[in-house]
């Protein structure tokens, strides 16, 4: 009777140590907080550095604006001499100002504004990749620890299978090399436990940085049950809808606009500016014998023309005119480029959405009843070990299957979104 209630206290004590083990198994000590996508994207649109610098693109382009403003200042300068022989000494002091003609200052400052105009788009642009690429990093954290969880399941199934099979060793009813390969795959379970916590980890630290995050701070993590991504699209609608939404389509054809405002500018350039000048001579008095003089003084007047037969700006025009047929074609390989784009992500999103719809008949719940009948018909002695082993490879490839096909179509739909130019997630 002794001896049936140490058998019994060591198989109670087995069956806990695996519970023990799995707890200690996957590092949960490090400071974490869970994230809603909401806020983890609001976070990015506040925090992100990258973007953050970004958006000086669009100040500095209006700072360009005032540059633009500028006039040519107004030049003064003073001039004077001394005379040998009792000549008189002589001071000459002026203005001089440089007119621009041909409308320089406004086309200047009607280049730089569009050139302003320009970076908001591109600004918005890099925006919209932003988005799609911090969703596609929220999505990667929880595929990643939806991984973790199916191995962490499989070591606790495998750490209790061969816990089980050392005490059905002890009382004979398997053989030392049962008992051997139960522990030892427990064990290789054990690594890849340990392989899927660091790419988590990893993940869990790219989450941070999209977020402006310090590594010294509470790493976040993301937390979402992955619904509503089911969308019903129309092709046509949606390439027209890309067409009018994209920002990187308005950049290009506010690029044109450029071109055409540096037209505009090189012409005003080849117009000669003219400079005015006036000042004030003021001779002293001459007590040369020869050719004495009294103080007196004068004014003066002048105007430049600048003679142009030298450098009329032909390069300048030149380049204008070809800049503005390279963003023509520019802007006609963005907007081909978007049709192809929007085509290959619908063509994507439907494939993985029907992917997804294979997972509704029931494949996790009929791999997870073998596994389970494997596993009872194993303990009773109606089966061998390794097809347990089989029963449990197999449930873990349909759930890291399942895990990543609606990885897949999550992203889908963000790359969709993506290249459509609308943004309406929210998960």
């Amino acid at each position: 009777m002794k001896s049936k209630y140490t058998i019994l206290s060591i198989f109670i004590c087995l069956l806990f140590i695996p519970l023990i083990v799995l707890a200690q198994v996957v590092d949960t000590t490090f400071a974490k907080k869970q994230l809603n996508y909401i806020d983890f994207i609001q976070q990015v649109k506040n925090n992100n550095l990258e973007y953050a610098a970004q958006k000086y693109t669009v100040n500095l382009a209006e700072a360009e604006v005032e540059n633009a403003k500028i006039i040519p200042d107004v030049e003064w300068n003073i001039e004077g001499n001394s005379n040998q022989k009792h000549m008189g000494n002589n001071l000459e002091t002026g203005l001089g100002w440089t007119i621009e003609l041909g409308g320089k200052r406004k086309a200047r400052i009607d280049l730089a504004k569009s050139q302003v105009d320009l970076n908001r788009y591109l600004l918005q642009d890099y925006l919209r990749n932003l988005y799609a690429d911090a969703s596609l990093q929220f999505l990667e954290c929880i595929q990643n620890k939806n991984l973790l969880d199916v191995q962490l399941n499989s070591y606790k199934t495998l750490s209790n299978l061969a816990a089980s099979d050392s005490i059905r060793y002890k009382l004979g009813d398997i053989t030392l090399t049962d008992s051997k390969q139960s522990k030892l795959e427990a064990q290789f379970m054990l690594n890849e436990v340990f392989k899927a916590e660091s790419e988590w980890k990893n993940s869990l630290y790219a989450l941070n940085l999209v977020m402006g995050k310090s590594q010294k701070d509470t790493l976040y993590t993301a937390n979402s049950n992955f619904t509503d991504f089911t969308r019903d699209f129309d092709l046509a609608d949606l390439i027209t809808t890309a067409q009018n939404n994209r920002a990187d389509l308005q950049a290009a054809l506010q690029n044109k606009e450029v071109s055409q405002k540096m037209l505009k500018l090189a012409k005003a350039n080849r117009v000669m500016d003219l400079g005015i000048s006036a000042g004030m001579q003021f001779n002293g008095k001459a007590t040369n014998e020869e050719a004495p003089s009294p103080y007196h003084t004068g004014v003066t007047a002048g105007l430049s023309i600048p003679l142009r037969f030298l450098n009329n700006r032909k390069g300048e025009v030149q380049t204008a005119h070809y800049t503005i047929q390279q963003a023509d074609l520019e802007y006609k390989q963005v907007e081909l480029q978007i049709q192809t784009e929007v085509t290959q992500a619908y063509q994507n999103y439907v494939n993985t959405k029907k992917q997804m719809q294979q997972f509704s008949n029931g494949l996790l719940s009929e791999s997870k009843s073998i596994l389970e009948g494997k596993i009872y018909s194993y303990k009773r002695g109606n089966t061998s070990l390794l097809e347990v082993l089989d029963a449990q490879r197999t449930y873990n490839d349909v759930q890291e299957n399942y895990y990543q096909t609606l990885y897949n179509f999550c992203s889908a739909l963000v790359r969709l979104e993506r290249t459509v130019g609308i943004w309406d997630i929210n998960f």
